[in-house]
Order: C-alpha cells, then structure tokens, then sequence
C-alpha cells in the first residue's frame, strides 16, 4: 500500500479528495494536515510516500513545502491538487519535482489518472533493481512515441481517459443505467450520457428502454466488441 498524506486547509476539499483517493485501489491514507507547518510535524513522526498538496494555504504556501521536502532529501513524492493556474506556480512545481499538477475543479477520472500512473512507477521502482532504456523510455520518462496508426478521433467533447474509466466499468458491471456508470464511477450523469450514446453508435453497447412510474430509463448491455474499442483507445 502506497502512503498517502493530504495537505489542504479547506476542510471541504480536503474531505473531497479523501473520498477520491478511498476509490483508487493501492493507496492508504495516513493523515489530513491543514497546514504546512503541521504537515511537516506529521512527517517527522510517520512514514508517507506521497502527498496530495495544496498551493494556497494559510501561512506557508504547498510550494514552499515543496522546496524544503527537496532541500531535505525526503524520499516523498508530491501532487499538486491546486486552484493555481500561474505558469509561474506550475514552472515552480515542475522544478521542484512534483509528479503531477491537478487543477480545481477536476472530476474524479482525471484524478485516478494521476493516481495510477503514479502507483504503476511507485511499483516497477520497487520490484525492479535494474531498467533497460526501452523500459524506462516507456514507463517511465513516457517518451515512446504514441501509437497512431489506425487509430480513430473521438467525438467533440469526449476524451480517451474518461472513456477508458468508463468502460472499465462497463466490464465489471455488464448492465447497467446511466445513472449507474454515474455513481460508481464519480462522472456526471449528463457525460456519462454522452459516452455511452457514443458506444451505442460504435456497437459496443446495446440500449433499451423501459418504462415504468416516472421517466423511462435507458439500460445498457456490454456486447464485448472489444476491437471497436481499442480503435479510439490506442
């Protein structure tokens, strides 16, 4: 289990982003800090490998937090979750190694995004004591170039993560409603709408309608054209 702790002084926020991460498998959370002073005290007393950290906070800013983790030699890494959108605040995280760089408002996707790629490095880094340069280029330093060839564009709105999460989800559940794919997955009723209208008219997915007391629901099934997928997914 990766430890985890968060550094937000919105209490709100921070139970936000605490519900996200108890969706993402492989991470525990160790702590909340509403500051920077006291998350530096909790990092004196127990052991944490990566920390979701604001920017704006009273006293001490996320950045400078950052600075002094890095002048210490932590061992830590770092994730903004932040509202700052300065390229200066963003250049300043990028120089002092933080691994990813979350803008709020964000949906849960693109958090879990984060959190896996993170979780996919953390785990090659500790079973592996030695990298060649393919798989370090790959895993790594993600500087293999992307697969293109055949693959098809999306529609307008849509996007090659929040569709991945989606169906995902999909497999495990086999049938389902919009407003299932919804609440397990985090993701607004009216885009989870839109993907799966998009799935319907590649044929992944198959659509009825039934009515009942109140609006008819639309229910889906999975038909497993998995190739269909992969052509907007490479």
């Amino acid at each position: 289990m990766i430890k985890v702790l968060i550094v937000e002084d919105d209490p709100m926020v921070a139970e936000f982003n605490k519900r996200f991460l108890s969706k993402v498998e492989g991470f525990q959370l160790m702590g909340i800090a509403s500051s920077v002073e006291e998350a530096m005290d909790f990092l004196e007393e127990k052991d944490v490998q990566l920390i979701l950290l604001d920017i704006y906070m009273s006293g001490e800013n996320g950045l400078e937090m950052l600075s002094v983790i890095r002048e210490k030699g932590l061992p830590i890494d770092v994730i903004l979750i932040t509202a700052a959108t300065h390229t200066e605040s963003i250049q300043t995280a990028l120089h002092y190694g933080a691994i990813d760089y979350l803008i709020k408002p964000f949906e849960f996707p693109r958090f879990k995004q984060a959190l896996l790629r993170y979780k996919e490095k953390f785990e090659l880094l500790q079973e592996r004591e030695s990298l060649d340069q393919q798989e370090l280029d790959k895993k790594l330093l993600n500087t293999e170039q992307e697969k293109t060839a055949g693959q098809k564009p999306l529609p307008k709105g849509l996007t090659k993560n929040t569709l991945a999460v989606i169906i995902d989800r999909i497999k495990e559940v086999k049938d389902f409603s919009t407003d299932d794919i919804a609440e397990s997955t985090g993701i607004s009723r009216v885009s989870v709408r839109k993907y799966l209208m998009f799935l319907v008219e590649i044929n992944v997915l198959e659509e009825t309608l039934t009515y009942g007391i109140g609006r008819p629901v639309y229910h889906y099934s999975y038909t497993g054209n998995r190739e269909r997928i992969n052509e907007y997914l490479l």
